[in-house]
């Protein structure tokens, strides 16, 4: 294999693996390097299902790239073959004592905003009207809900296989198992990255290095990376199962009231049949890790104070015990947003971290905009609240 290439994408998840395939569709000879053979499941992207929506309550600048996203997704599926989307509609509950969600007081407010201002189908719900509609929810009688008929799950693992595979077949060139040591930039502005196997020499860089990401860029811009333990839940629904089942139940995501450690949860149907359970996570994030000295295992105090707390008084009292649990790392930045961005005094050089817990369903769209980026110099979706910039102290090298 030849060394030299237009651009090569460091990590092959989520969005790696999206910028990969969409760099090879416009003729790049693009490379994709992997520490491990993705997709994987110590990272960001595994643990069967992610939320998506169309109108987004962090900020009325995701709206656009989720929609996007979803055109892409479709794409995906029907060169593929796969389901990647599954529409399972979307309860987003809220009351006026609520804490909101990543970082966004008006999460709820939010959503309804870009609901109305993107024309997405949906409606507004009552107490009375949740009980009603999903009696699976106990909800309280100042609590209300937006109902997203659109929203659904996204296969993560799937995405990236399909997304890797057809990049692959365009033509990428993809190496896994291999760790990348450094980068560097030459004067005259070309990129060499070197691995535990070999050095490759490209025109441009992509870093898509999730939970990793830290450990590549400078010192000083490694501390707005911060990585979390984020512990998936099952839960068994065998009692329940038609009541939990999609179509019945919808994915979710409830901003509880308080100022308390867990301020909002979220969830899916039962997926995988009876005996597969209902999905929960949290945003009470257990504690800040590194990629080396996160705690893989999920105790069984962990399980069962998660069922006591945030199953027992608020679901069907048919739910039973967690079936199991899964650890993936959060990696979040001091304002929960994204960056897409040149790396500080790196001209040929584009950070990549769209994340905070809630960056899965944008990978898509934020794949092709980097892609763009490399080719065209800008992008057709605006990106500039992502930038390095928006931070108190402007950051240099």
């Amino acid at each position: 294999m030849t060394d030299s290439f237009d651009t090569i994408v460091l990590g092959l998840g989520a969005v790696g693996s999206a910028a990969l395939y969409q760099l090879a569709r416009r003729g790049d000879k693009v490379l994709g390097i992997d520490q491990f053979d993705p997709p994987h499941t110590l990272g960001s992207t595994h643990g069967e299902s992610r939320i998506t929506r169309q109108a987004i309550g962090e900020g009325e600048q995701f709206t656009p790239i989720s929609l996007r996203s979803y055109e892409i997704f479709r794409d995906l599926e029907a060169q593929s073959g796969a389901e990647l989307l599954r529409i399972t509609g979307g309860l987003m509950i809220s009351s006026p004592s609520s804490g909101g969600i990543h970082n966004t007081a008006d999460f709820y407010k939010n959503t309804l905003r870009a609901a109305k201002k993107f024309d997405i189908r949906h409606d507004e719900l009552s107490a009375a009207d949740i009980r009603k509609r999903f009696p699976q929810f106990v909800v309280r009688d100042d609590e209300v809900a937006y109902y997203e008929y659109e929203a659904g799950v996204l296969s993560p693992e799937k995405c990236v296989e399909v997304q890797l595979a057809l990049a692959a077949k365009l033509g990428a060139n993809i190496r896994v198992n291999e760790c990348v040591l450094s980068f560097n930039e030459s004067a005259g502005g070309n990129v060499s990255v070197t691995t535990d196997s070999g050095t490759y020499h490209a025109r441009q860089l992509v870093v898509c290095a999730g939970p990793w990401v830290s450990q590549l860029v400078d010192p000083q811009l490694s501390s707005l990376f911060q990585v979390q333990r984020q512990v998936q839940f099952w839960f068994d629904v065998d009692k329940c199962y038609d009541s939990f089942a999609a179509g019945a139940f919808p994915v979710f995501i409830w901003e509880l009231s308080g100022s308390g450690k867990c301020q909002s949860m979220y969830g899916f149907p039962a997926l995988d049949g009876r005996s597969g359970g209902f999905k929960i996570g949290t945003e009470g994030y257990n504690k800040v890790v590194t990629t080396d000295t996160v705690d893989r295992n999920v105790s069984a105090d962990e399980m069962a104070t998660t069922y006591e707390k945030q199953i027992r008084p608020f679901f069907s009292p048919a739910v039973g015990p967690c079936i199991k649990a899964r650890v993936c790392l959060y990696t979040s930045t001091p304002d929960t947003g994204f960056i897409v961005d040149k790396l500080p005094g790196h001209d040929s050089v584009i950070v990549c971290s769209p994340c905070s817990g809630h960056g899965f369903k944008h990978s898509a769209a934020i794949g092709e905009s980097v892609a763009e980026l490399v080719l065209d110099g800008s992008s057709r979706l605006d990106l500039s609240r992502f930038g390095f910039s928006r931070f108190d102290k402007p950051i240099s090298v």
